[in-house]
């Protein structure tokens, strides 16, 4: 029992891969460890600058607007993770006609029906990180909502202190709730690169790089990148103050 529960070198080394590859990307789509501007930091000088067009008009249907979608979409993925964390464990039950299935593939080595499960509870685990991200964004959006809802009329065309400091609380929750949004949705995105790892450790070595690869091109060199840019570097500050450093 306790021999079938090991993994091997393989194994190890794939899901250590996988683990550092995550960090490794999340860390860079937030400016660490690398200068070049992500999709996400350019975004988040974008909603500096919302938060600023929100506090000239008197009006803020609009602005309410957009928060209404930003929560329905974060409930949505919230409401998914759980989902999916369900059939994760319809999987489990089912686990010896699933083993039947990865033994018939051609890459797949003998099945182990305790390592099996080892692996499908390391895959409910992310689903799971995922859920409580999207929950806790989901949380902040209300919140940011709020802030949104305290920033004073703008008076005479003259911006008080008291709204700048509202203001700069208003972006840093939307940037806040932005960031653990996009945090669940990388797990999202990882656990279809795990799946791999029910063939085996080079499949999933394979579908890690994969995955990176289409994240990294999205974030560092996609079209959205460079529209968003064009129009960043017109905008308002530089969006490195109003990140914060916890989550």
């Amino acid at each position: 029992m306790l021999d079938s529960l090991r993994l091997t070198i393989a194994d190890l080394s794939a899901l250590g891969f996988f683990l550092v590859a995550w960090i490794v990307h999340s860390m860079a789509v937030r400016g660490r460890w690398i200068r070049r501007v992500s999709l996400t930091t350019a975004m988040n000088v974008q909603r500096e600058a919302w938060m600023r067009t929100m506090a000239q008009r008197d009006l803020r249907m609009i602005d309410t607007s957009i928060m209404v979608g930003l929560q329905q979409g974060t409930a949505f993925f919230a409401s998914s993770s759980l989902i999916a964390v369900g059939g994760c464990f319809a999987l489990l039950g089912a686990s010896d006609h699933v083993l039947t299935v990865l033994g018939d593939l051609p890459l797949s080595g003998p099945p182990s029906r305790p390592l099996f499960e080892i692996k499908v509870l390391g895959l409910i685990t992310i689903l799971v990180f995922a859920f409580f991200k999207f929950g806790w964004s989901y949380r902040l959006f209300n919140y940011c909502s709020i802030l949104i809802g305290a920033v004073p009329m703008l008076r005479e065309g003259l911006h008080s202190p008291e709204m700048e400091a509202a203001v700069h609380r208003a972006t840093r929750m939307n940037v806040l709730a932005g960031r653990h949004f996009n945090a669940g949705l990388q797990a999202i995105f990882f656990s279809l690169g795990y799946l791999g790892w029910f063939v085996n450790p080079s499949v999933f070595v394979a579908t890690t790089i994969i995955l990176l690869a289409v994240l990294v091109r999205r974030q560092f060199f996609s079209a959205a990148r460079m529209a968003v840019l064009e129009t960043a570097q017109a905008g308002p500050g530089n969006g490195e103050a109003i990140l914060p450093e916890s989550q």
